[in-house]
C-alpha cells in the first residue's frame, strides 16, 4: 500500500470519499441515534481494509477524529461483542498505527485495543446447508405459484379416456385378424400368435469397471502454505486459538469466507499455552487443507496447521506439555503454495475420507531431521511396504514448489502433526 499523498483516485472513488467525510461529519457527536449508522459502517468494513476496499484516503483520517474519541469509551461488549462494532475498531488501530496515514498521534493518546480481549467470533456460514436452504425456499415457492388443480385433472381425464378408446381399438382389430386368418385355412392358432409380440432377448448389462485403487502416499494429503492474518484465543476453549488463515483458495470455496480482501479459512488449533500467542500473528505456516472440518468448541475448523513435539520414548505417556514448534516454510514463499515430499510429488484428494484412514496412517512417518527439516519417513509407515516392488523407501524433506525446505525452530527427531 503506497503513501496517501501518492494515491490517485477515479471520480467515482472521489464521490465516494466525499460520502465518507459527510458520515464522519455525522458520526462526531455520539448519540443513540448513530447505531444504525454504525452497524452499516461495521459490516462494510468486515471484508475491507480501508473505507474504499485498500486504497487509503483522507475520510479514513476523517473517521479516525470522528470516532476514535466514542470508541475509546466503549465497553469491551460494544467493541468486540456480539452486537458489538469489531471492524470499527479494528480500522482505527490500523489507522493509527500504519505509517500510510501519517497521523502524528503518541503512544499515551492511541486507542488502546487489546487483540486478545475477543468476546465473540461470528461462526463462519456453512455453504452448503444455505445452499440447501435456498433450494427448498426456491421449491416451495414454485410449488406455491403453481396452478389449480382442475385443468391439471381434466387433463388426465382426457389421456385416460383417449387410452381406453385406443385399447379397445387394438383389441378389435386383433380379433378381425384372427377371424381373417382362420377363412383364409391358418386356423386361429396361427392368427393368435401373430397377436403375440415376440419377446426381444435383452442383452447383458455391460460390468462396471472396478474403481481404481489410488496406492497410499502422503501426496494424498493436501500441504501447502499458510498465512496467518489474525489469531486469537478460542472464547469457550482455554487450550484452543482461533486462526484465520489465507490458503490459496478461490472466492466462494466452500468452508471459507472474505477478510481484508483474502480468501480464508477458520482453523482451531490445540496450541494456546504452547506457543505465544503473539508469534502466531502475520506469520507464514503449512496447513494440512483436506481434512474433513470439525466443530470444535462451537467454531467449525476447516484445516490444520503444522507443528512439531519431541518424539515419545517407549512406555512414556504424552501430558501435551510441549516444548511445540511450529513447521515454517521459506519466508519468500506464498500463500496457497503447494507443499510436498520429495519423492511423493502427486495430486492430493479433494476431501480424505475419515473411514479410509489416510492421515491417521501416513501421519507417523512425519518427522524433523537433523538439520531441523520436516520430512517424511516411509519406513516407520509399515502399509507403504504393501504396495510391493512400487513402493517408494527413504526420507523425503518438505519443500515447495519453488524447492524451498520447510523447517522447525530448534526440535531434532521430533513428531510432526
Amino acid at each position: 500500500m503506497s503513501s496517501l499523498t501518492t494515491q490517485t483516485y477515479t471520480p467515482t472513488e472521489e464521490a465516494e470519499i466525499n460520502q465518507w467525510l459527510t458520515t464522519s461529519d455525522r458520526l462526531k457527536i455520539s448519540s443513540a441515534d448513530q447505531k444504525p449508522l454504525l452497524d452499516t459502517l461495521n459490516t462494510h468494513l468486515a471484508s475491507r481494509t480501508t473505507l474504499l476496499g485498500t486504497k487509503p484516503s483522507k475520510a479514513d483520517i476523517a473517521l479516525y477524529h470522528s470516532l476514535a474519541p466514542q470508541v475509546a469509551a466503549w465497553s469491551p461488549a460494544q467493541k468486540t461483542g456480539e452486537l458489538g462494532h469489531p471492524h470499527i475498531v479494528r480500522h482505527l488501530d490500523f489507522i493509527q498505527n500504519s505509517p500510510v496515514f501519517g497521523l502524528d498521534v503518541s503512544e499515551g493518546e492511541k486507542l488502546k485495543v487489546d487483540p486478545e480481549e475477543i468476546l465473540y467470533v461470528e461462526p463462519p456460514v456453512d455453504a452448503k446447508a444455505e445452499k440447501e436452504r435456498l433450494k427448498k425456499e426456491k421449491a416451495a415457492a414454485a410449488a406455491a405459484s403453481a396452478s389449480g388443480g382442475e385443468p391439471a385433472l381434466a387433463d388426465r381425464t382426457n389421456k385416460k379416456d383417449k387410452s381406453v378408446v385406443e385399447k379397445v381399438a387394438e383389441k378389435v382389430a386383433g380379433a378381425k385378424d384372427t377371424v381373417v386368418a382362420a377363412v383364409a385355412g391358418e386356423g386361429a392358432e396361427k392368427g393368435e400368435q401373430k397377436q403375440k409380440k415376440e419377446k426381444k432377448e435383452k442383452a447383458p448389462k455391460p460390468q462396471k469397471a472396478p474403481p481404481a485403487v489410488t496406492p497410499l502416499s502422503p501426496c494424498l494429503i493436501d500441504l501447502r502454505v499458510g498465512h496467518i492474518l489474525k489469531a486469537i484465543k478460542h472464547p469457550e476453549a482455554d487450550s484452543l486459538y482461533v486462526s484465520t488463515i489465507a490458503m490459496g483458495d478461490k472466492a466462494g470455496t466452500e468452508d471459507t469466507s472474505e477478510y481484508e480482501g483474502q480468501v480464508v479459512r477458520t482453523v482451531c488449533s490445540g496450541l494456546n499455552g504452547l506457543v505465544p500467542l503473539e508469534e502466531m500473528q502475520g506469520r507464514k505456516v503449512v496447513v494440512v487443507c483436506n481434512l474433513k472440518p470439525v466443530k470444535m468448541r462451537g467454531i467449525k475448523s476447516c484445516a490444520m496447521v503444522l507443528a512439531a513435539s519431541p518424539r515419545l520414548k517407549e512406555g512414556e505417556e504424552d501430558h501435551h506439555g510441549g516444548p511445540v514448534e511450529l513447521v515454517t516454510p521459506p519466508a519468500e514463499a506464498k500463500a496457497g503454495e503447494r507443499v510436498f515430499f520429495e519423492g511423493w510429488k502427486g495430486e492430493p484428494e479433494g476431501v480424505l475420507n475419515p473411514k479410509k484412514r489416510v492421515w491417521d496412517t501416513i501421519q507417523p512417518g512425519f518427522t524433523v531431521t537433523e538439520d531441523l527439516a520436516a520430512a517424511f519417513d516411509a519406513g516407520v509407515v509399515k502399509e507403504l511396504s504393501k504396495e510391493g516392488e512400487s513402493a517408494k523407501t527413504g526420507v523425503g524433506k518438505l519443500v515447495t514448489e519453488a524447492g524451498g525446505v520447510c523447517k522447525v525452530k530448534s526440535l531434532t527427531n521430533a513428531i510432526i502433526r
